[in-house]
């Protein structure tokens, strides 16, 4: 068994060296943890459930001063119910993954804000060809669509989603249930199995991205120029291509919004581009660190044996093994990266602090220290095996040898 003893007097005899390593170490440890937690906060961003059929819809965008929501919505509405392919149309205030035009601040007693929910506004058929699912209360009346003037209703009954509802009233039944905002008042009637926000992790909602309110209205003044159109997922490329000219000729006066009229998939993919930069850029930042680290360690192991050649030959003259030899180095690498490691955790914590505080990043789960801190002896172990299996081929002769 290897004594430690005399690996502890041959570090502190290379104390600035070991420093250096054991530094190292920490700093890996750190930006691993840190970096793998946010990998992993992204993937899971990427693969939120929007709540809406997503690879069957497509959305049309226009812009229209001065002109009169009601007449611009039967113009447009009508002209792509005409294109062929078209299963249903439905004017809406946005769709996932698109700008975002409904977030407002919400309470439950007339006074303290609780919470910041995105408003979706939708017209009759817009539950149907959104796809919204409800999972608990009932589905809108049409006594339910009620007109808005400037932005929704003052008292309409609402479809939340089941993240929202366990935000507002933990453990209970949020049908019923009543909630305020400036002078609107809200009743909720329904709960959705999912809706993200149009912009879900944008700091406005909590880091599930499901805090939304879907609200009933009448299409007219509050409520135009945005149409949401149902097709089947093969046949809605091109029914997006004939439904934008569709719109153009039945609203000549009004302008497409290109780069948001597009399929919702499109939408998405283009809202999470920089999350997919993001994840690869953190996954190329630990592949070089961990590798910057295993040089390290192979380079100071290297020395090392070159240092202690008549050292090595001297314990093999005296009876050690070539596993004996092997070991010891296995052993002093253990320990100075279990010392890099106990300082990397408070490094870590650190870390996620600072980004806690700028960047609104959950708080890091203890679990990712103990996996990180296998994957550092796994990484030191692999790095210091060639420089150790090179110690150990050294001949016990190399001890009648000057020095």
């Amino acid at each position: 068994m290897t004594q430690f003893a005399p690996i502890f007097s041959a570090l502190r005899r290379h104390r600035l060296a070991t420093a250096l390593i054991a530094l190292e170490i920490a700093l890996a440890c750190a930006v691993l943890c840190n970096a793998c937690f946010l990998i992993v906060e992204q993937l899971r961003a990427l693969h939120i459930d929007s709540g809406v059929a997503e690879s069957s819809l497509a959305v049309i965008n226009l812009g229209c001063d001065g002109c009169k929501g009601a007449d611009l919505n039967a113009r447009v509405t009508t002209a792509l119910r005409a294109v062929p392919g078209v299963q249903s149309v439905a004017v809406v205030n946005a769709v996932p993954f698109a700008q975002p035009t409904g977030y407002a601040g919400i309470n439950l007693d007339h006074e303290h804000f609780i919470a910041v929910p995105h408003f979706y506004a939708g017209g009759p058929g817009a539950v149907e060809t959104l796809g919204l699912q409800l999972v608990a209360g009932r589905a809108f009346q049409p006594e339910d669509f009620q007109t808005a003037e400037l932005w929704l209703p003052q008292n309409p009954s609402v479809w939340i989603t089941r993240a929202f509802a366990e935000r507002l009233w933990p453990g209970q039944d949020p049908l019923g249930k009543e909630f305020f905002s400036d002078q609107h008042h809200f009743r909720v009637i329904g709960v959705m199995a999912h809706l993200t926000p149009p912009d879900p992790g944008g700091g406005h909602g909590d880091s599930a991205g499901e805090w939304s309110v879907f609200v009933p209205v009448n299409p007219g003044a509050s409520l135009n120029g945005v149409y949401a159109l149902r097709a089947n997922p093969g046949d809605l490329p091109r029914v997006l291509r004939e439904a934008r000219d569709a719109a153009q000729k039945a609203a000549p006066e009004a302008v497409l919004d290109l780069q948001q009229s597009r399929t919702v998939p499109e939408l998405r993919s283009d809202f999470f581009r920089q999350t997919r930069i993001m994840v690869g850029t953190l996954a190329g930042v630990i592949v070089a660190l961990l590798l910057v680290t295993a040089l390290g360690i192979v380079g100071l192991a290297s020395f090392w044996v070159q240092q202690r050649r008549k050292q090595i030959g001297i314990r093999r003259a005296i009876g050690a093994t070539r596993g004996d030899i092997l070991h010891y180095f296995q052993a002093e690498n253990f320990l100075i990266v279990t010392v890099g490691i106990a300082i990397g955790m408070v490094l870590t914590f650190a870390l996620n602090l600072v980004l806690m505080k700028f960047y609104e990043v959950p708080r890091l789960p203890v679990y990712y220290l103990p996996v990180g801190a296998l994957v550092l002896w796994g990484l030191g172990q692999l790095a210091v095996l060639a420089p150790a299996l090179r110690a150990s081929q050294v001949p016990p002769m190399v001890a009648t040898r000057s020095v």
